[in-house]
């Protein structure tokens, strides 16, 4: 059967192939950007020392019983790109006990999106202002794969290479610091840590938000915070 473009009138064909080949430029552009390589990590790490020159320039030292499982740039849905890097507290395999996320996320010059985190609480962290929460859940694991295109699910990704896994049952501190005055920028740590099934901490799943331990629990919340403190050591450079 014939189909309506060699039907039309020879001009509305020429238009029409145009219009074709402007729909196909544009689309192999999306599918360039979405598929572009991402860049090497800028990063440089030697021991268990993270070494950033920029956006912060700053040094971060963990104890040593964290071990680096590596670092990788991930795309974030096409508008932002991340420099992720992994310390974990662990055994072989399994679930870690406990775990420190460091990540150098910027949006990309496609789009004039910014950072916009509500200050209800921030702490000074090696003379850098950060921003920060503290919560639990019940499946903190499960709730890093529900999109397989999020920072988590990249994350995920990493530790599965090394056989180990993000622990079920935990309580994390999550902070941010915006490096620079057109908030496009940012730099997050996550210090997550497995609770016991004994733990009078509570917990809910992820669908519900968590239980923010700040409001709930704030004596939890401080031990938690404090633990995230003493195992890293921020320097600015």
């Amino acid at each position: 059967m014939l189909s309506s473009w060699s039907k039309a009138p020879k001009g509305q064909v020429g238009m029409k192939n145009v219009l074709a080949g402007l729909l196909g430029v544009l689309f192999s552009a999306l599918a360039f950007a979405q598929n572009a390589p991402t860049p090497p990590a800028q990063r440089q790490v030697q021991g268990h020392i993270l070494i950033s020159k920029e956006l912060p320039a700053a040094q971060f030292t963990f104890l040593n019983d964290y071990r680096y499982m590596g670092g990788q740039v991930v795309s974030l849905y096409g508008n932002a790109e991340a420099e992720q890097h992994l310390f974990v507290r662990a055994a072989d395999a399994g679930p870690v006990q406990s775990f420190y996320w460091v990540q150098f996320e910027h949006f990309l010059p496609s789009n004039n999106m910014t950072y916009d985190y509500k200050a209800e609480r921030t702490i000074d962290i090696g003379g850098l202002p950060f921003i920060y929460d503290v919560k639990s859940f019940l499946d903190y694991a499960e709730m890093q794969g529900e999109d397989p295109r999020s920072d988590g699910a990249a994350i995920s990704r990493l530790l599965a290479q090394h056989n180990v896994a993000f622990p079920r049952r935990a309580a994390r501190v999550r902070m941010f610091y915006l490096p620079t005055t057109d908030h496009r920028t940012e730099l997050m740590i996550i210090y997550g840590e497995a609770l016991p099934e004994d733990s009078r901490i509570p917990v809910k799943p992820a669908r519900d938000g968590g239980v923010r331990l700040d409001d709930a629990a704030p004596e939890a919340a401080k031990v938690i915070l404090d633990r995230a403190l003493q195992g890293v050591t921020l320097r600015k450079q």
